[in-house]
């Protein structure tokens, strides 16, 4: 009877650290590169696991193309000032990201410089080597 109690326990217990083990890691991200660019938020997702910043910026022929940049937890983004009214659809940013490894329109999102002025980083950030938080 002991056996059967402990082993429910055992399973019942790696039922709920299962999905906290499961986050994804930030290897798709290169870490050893930083792009600044500046665009129109499209989308600002305040939401958990992660608020998404969608920003439309001007490629090289002047067509407008979607950037994705996944930025910490709401909770994170709040403790270093974000609110999910801080930026809205049609606001001009200056973000700086580390870019996905493969290419693509997306990116580890850093900081941004909003319409009036103001610098926000991203509170998700674990700290490193360069001393960000």
């Amino acid at each position: 009877m002991k056996l059967k109690v402990l082993s429910l326990a055992a399973v019942a217990a790696f039922a709920f650290v299962g999905p906290a083990l499961a986050h994804h890691s930030f290897a798709m991200f290169d870490s050893d590169k930083t792009v600044t660019m500046t665009g129109t938020v499209k989308e600002f997702e305040w939401t958990n696991p992660h608020a998404w910043l969608r920003i439309m910026v001007a490629d090289q022929s002047g067509k407008e193309t979607q950037w994705a940049l996944e930025m910490g937890a709401p909770q994170q983004q709040a403790r270093v000032g974000w609110k999910a009214d801080s930026v809205k659809p049609g606001d001009k940013v200056t973000v700086t990201i580390h870019p996905l490894k493969d290419g693509s329109r997306g990116g580890q999102f850093m900081m941004a410089v909003l319409p009036s002025g103001q610098t926000l980083g991203n509170g998700g950030q674990r700290p490193n080597a360069q001393g960000n938080e």
